[in-house]
């Protein structure tokens, strides 16, 4: 039972403050960098930790609690408020771009922040959630280039963001049990990755950001078995393993190009560094970084899943403002605002 709780749940693995309130936020966003106002887009492929509205109303993004700091209702973000693209849009001055889904039903006008393809609970390989994958996300893309949504010009000014790959290790642990052949399935994952990122510029992108894979065995869901207490070694290892092959991978490629086309996004180092300050604001909350802010109530139960009855089968953390992770792999708004000042540095060099 307990693997099927957490088997089930991915829709995730990969697939800020409510005291930052949206008053805030639009500071934030008038006050960073502005690249030539107006004239950047962001396109977005990815999973749960970038999707921000993608899957239809079925998904658990869309019910109660999610959205329960921002905006006050779900909107299909696997968070109690914002997310990593959320605040990456904000960096560059725009607004966040649209979910795919929602290009035919939305005012035209949004398409000029560009357009987000993630979905929740996909990878570059198929995972355990059937939707398109990081090449179908590509040909989604490719689709609106080909119908002159989006022109050279565009691309020229524009960067993309690429945040995959949990949900293919979840995947990869389902099928397998052990992590005894990880190595090689690391090295084929990032061999299609650079095949994917290539293609990507090939279209005529020209600043990529890709992400780091975050310490896996910090993760809620494997941080459990010692109470929250221990990240799991053993998979923040397997983390560090892609990191490195993924740092030689945009290496080569930004060879190639002869130019800094790829960037990566360390959410390695950014998640300890949002552990750090959550353990330092202690005083403020007596819980561990770890532990997440909306829970099912029994073992078999998850955040969002109400019985039949109505009621709520989860709880919610007294101070979701303080808290890392929202549910069992992912971050609270708070979570990706210090993940995302911890990123900064890196933002700085899409320029």
């Amino acid at each position: 039972m307990k693997k099927h709780f957490i088997f089930r749940f991915c829709y995730a693995l990969f697939c800020f403050l409510y005291s930052f309130t949206e008053g805030e936020a639009h500071r934030q966003q008038h006050d960073h960098h502005h690249h030539e106002h107006g004239s950047v887009k962001l396109f977005v492929f990815g999973d749960s930790y970038a999707d921000t509205g993608n899957w239809d109303k079925s998904a658990i993004s869309w019910k109660e609690p999610y959205g329960f700091t921002f905006p006050g209702k779900p909107t299909g973000r696997f968070s109690d408020g914002r997310v990593l693209t959320d605040y990456i849009a904000s960096f560059l001055g725009i607004k966040s771009p649209l979910p795919f889904r929602m290009r035919k039903t939305t005012r035209k006008s949004l398409l000029r922040f560009g357009m987000n393809f993630a979905y929740g609970g996909t990878g570059i390989f198929d995972t355990l959630n059937n939707g398109p994958d990081m090449s179908t996300q590509i040909n989604y893309f490719q689709q609106l280039l080909e119908e002159n949504v989006y022109t050279k010009q565009d691309l020229n000014s524009s960067i993309a963001l690429v945040s995959l790959a949990g949900n293919d290790y979840n995947t990869y642990l389902y099928k397998n049990g052990n992590l005894t052949d990880l190595p090689d399935f690391s090295t084929s994952l990032i061999k299609q990755l650079s095949l994917n990122l290539k293609r990507i510029h090939g279209l005529g992108m020209q600043k990529i950001a890709v992400t780091a894979l975050q310490p896996i065995g910090c993760l809620p869901e494997l941080a459990a078995s010692s109470s929250y207490e221990n990240c799991s070694e053993n998979w923040n290892s397997a983390s560090k393993l892609h990191n490195q092959m993924l740092e030689k991978a945009v290496q080569k490629l930004n060879n190639e190009t002869q130019k800094p086309v790829f960037e990566i996004l360390d959410l390695f180092r950014a998640f300890m560094s949002a552990f750090d300050k959550a353990q330092h604001a202690g005083s403020l909350n007596s819980e561990s970084p770890l532990k997440p802010c909306c829970r099912g109530v029994t073992s078999d139960s998850s955040c969002g899943e109400m019985d039949k009855s109505g009621s709520k089968k989860y709880d919610i953390c007294k101070n979701p403002e303080l808290s890392v992770f929202w549910d069992i792999v992912h971050p609270s708004q708070n979570g990706w605002y210090q993940v995302y000042l911890a990123l900064q540095s890196s933002l700085h060099h899409l320029y």
